[in-house]
């Protein structure tokens, strides 16, 4: 099976600085855009399964739908303020490369500020008409995304690693987390653990504090299988931690 994260004809990298590695930045991506990845390829098919006028489940999976979108959206703005400005100091030699990455965020920002809006009332009617044209806009979403969260990975993080710290690293990954609902987050958790490889899940929750790794076991967990038993009904629930 061909690993996703592989770069296609026609692509570049920028130049890889030398000198020692100093953060495992390309690893942590791939486990989140992993995460993306599943999330926007099952949106369509989420927003579809909505029942003409069952405003009950509209509200449930456009409130899931609603969480995904907003964790994107703190994740980029994580990378736009933290991660691309110092590569660009750092690395000169990609900054096209930067340029590139950063219209890419701006092409899946527009399309989530016009999905928000547009949600929001399918989420209180369910009405048929607004169903396809959203499922189509997440079906979009995620073609944008198919291209971006794979070249992030195998053109940009390369450098990453040369030149950002393992502090620094961690920092872009840990942006905005605070603001998010602690019960949705160790949920969330769930989800990212089961849309990776098993290595890499353990690796994962070995980086997370101890604190939430308790949360996780204590209610994270049954959280996340309930969410995924409420959205995917009749479907095997992936393992995970």
């Amino acid at each position: 099976m061909t690993n996703f994260f592989t770069m296609k004809a026609g692509e570049t990298a920028p130049p890889v600085p030398v000198g020692p590695i100093l953060c495992t930045g390309t690893a942590a991506m791939r486990r989140i855009h992993r995460f993306f990845l599943w999330a926007y390829d099952e949106a369509p098919g989420l927003v579809r399964s909505v029942g003409p006028g069952d405003t009950s489940r509209a509200a449930y999976v456009g409130e899931v739908l609603g969480n995904f979108d907003n964790v994107l959206h703190v994740h980029h703005q994580g990378e736009d303020l933290l991660m691309y400005p110092k590569l660009t100091e750092r690395a000169p030699a990609c900054a096209l490369h930067v340029e590139q990455m950063l219209a890419q965020h701006r092409q899946v920002a527009e399309r989530l500020n016009t999905i928000a809006p547009f949600r929001l009332r399918w989420m209180e009617t369910a009405d048929p008409h607004m169903g396809r044209e959203l499922a189509e806009r997440y079906a979009d979403l995620s073609g944008v995304l198919q291209v971006h969260l794979r070249r992030e990975v195998t053109e940009m993080m390369p450098v990453v690693d040369k030149v950002l710290t393992e502090k620094e690293g961690n920092e872009v990954g840990q942006h905005g987390i605070e603001t998010f609902d602690k019960k949705f987050m160790v949920g969330y958790l769930g989800m990212v653990l089961a849309t990776n490889p098993p290595d890499d899940r353990k690796e994962l929750f070995k980086e997370i504090p101890l604190p939430v790794r308790l949360a996780y076991r204590l209610v994270g967990r049954r959280l996340y299988r309930k969410q995924h038993a409420t959205l995917f009904p009749g479907r095997p629930i992936p393992e995970t931690l």
